[in-house]
């Protein structure tokens, strides 16, 4: 996206794709569920976040603590630890994206913010500590609201829901009020409906075929299937490396239901074929002045 909630384009090279978003993970934790380990240290971590951005990503959203089902907790010292050298050497790197920090803690958000960080994504949509909406608030930041029922320890334990979609909705209605009451502007808000985030396979499938109700709320919905467990349980790929069709697939759904902000490892794939999606169902296509097809 050009302009709106994200601000002017960094500099860089024109890239198609204006009418959506990439967001590369960026996981700086020993045990997340896909790439856990892979970019615990800071320099690989750094090389990671530019490889994605090299690939399209126009967001690099940096995480250092794992919100998998079952996940343990980490402490405020120890993920500002992980998380702060990467946003850091991105940012004196250059990196054309804009950096986003994956945390519930308003310690954690502060610091990152000022370091360079302009988005803070909430798994807790700010119920996970007091302070963060304030700390949003006073920075200026962008925020995005995600729905878990629960928390990464007990999400996964039977969640129940009278109608998926509704009590997401719901719920999601009622964090952006708290948020713009705690004077974000609504401006700056994104929202996530938490695709696995205490939800059955069927949930998860739902709030996909009905994503344009969430649409509805008005502001850009988030969309993280990457890789994600349900996508192995529907194909039989039980390694997380081997469900990039299946993430591809479900993200193309996604836009054509209204998504425009796609959280995803595989950055390249992703963005291109977001790219003949929107091309195809967004907008007329203009011809090339050359081709080689």
């Amino acid at each position: 996206m050009s302009s709106g909630w994200l601000g002017p384009e960094p500099a860089g090279p024109e890239r198609a794709g204006s009418e959506f978003t990439i967001m590369g993970v960026v996981n700086v934790t020993p045990d997340s569920f896909s790439d856990g380990g892979r970019y615990l240290d800071a320099a690989a971590a750094i090389e990671h976040g530019l490889s994605l951005v090299s690939e399209g990503a126009d967001i690099l959203d940096v995480g250092g603590e794992s919100t998998r089902p079952g996940a343990a907790p980490v402490t405020e010292r120890e993920e500002l630890r992980r998380v702060i050298p990467v946003i850091e050497g991105l940012i004196a790197s250059g990196c054309a994206a804009r950096i986003s920090i994956d945390t519930f803690k308003s310690g954690v958000a502060a610091r990152a913010v000022a370091a360079g960080a302009g988005l803070v994504n909430d798994v807790t949509a700010l119920r996970g500590d007091p302070d963060m909406a304030g700390v949003v608030a006073a920075a200026g930041a962008e925020c995005c609201l995600m729905h878990m029922l629960g928390d990464p320890r007990t999400m996964q334990d039977d969640p129940q829901y009278d109608d998926v979609v509704s009590d997401v909705k719901g719920f999601l209605e009622d964090r952006m009020a708290f948020a713009v009451a705690a004077g974000i502007g609504i401006e700056r808000i994104l929202v996530d409906p938490g695709i696995g985030f205490g939800k059955t396979v069927a949930h998860n499938l739902e709030l996909l075929r009905r994503l344009r109700e969430l649409v509805d709320l008005g502001r850009p919905v988030v969309i993280g299937t990457s890789r994600k467990s349900f996508l192995g349980r529907l194909t039989g790929r039980e390694s997380p490396d081997d469900r990039l069709a299946a993430t591809v697939a479900t993200n193309v759904l996604a836009y054509e239901r209204g998504a425009r902000v796609f959280r995803v490892h595989d950055v390249g794939p992703v963005r291109d074929a977001l790219t003949v999606t929107a091309a195809t169902v967004s907008a007329p296509w203009t011809t090339p002045t050359s081709t080689t097809r």
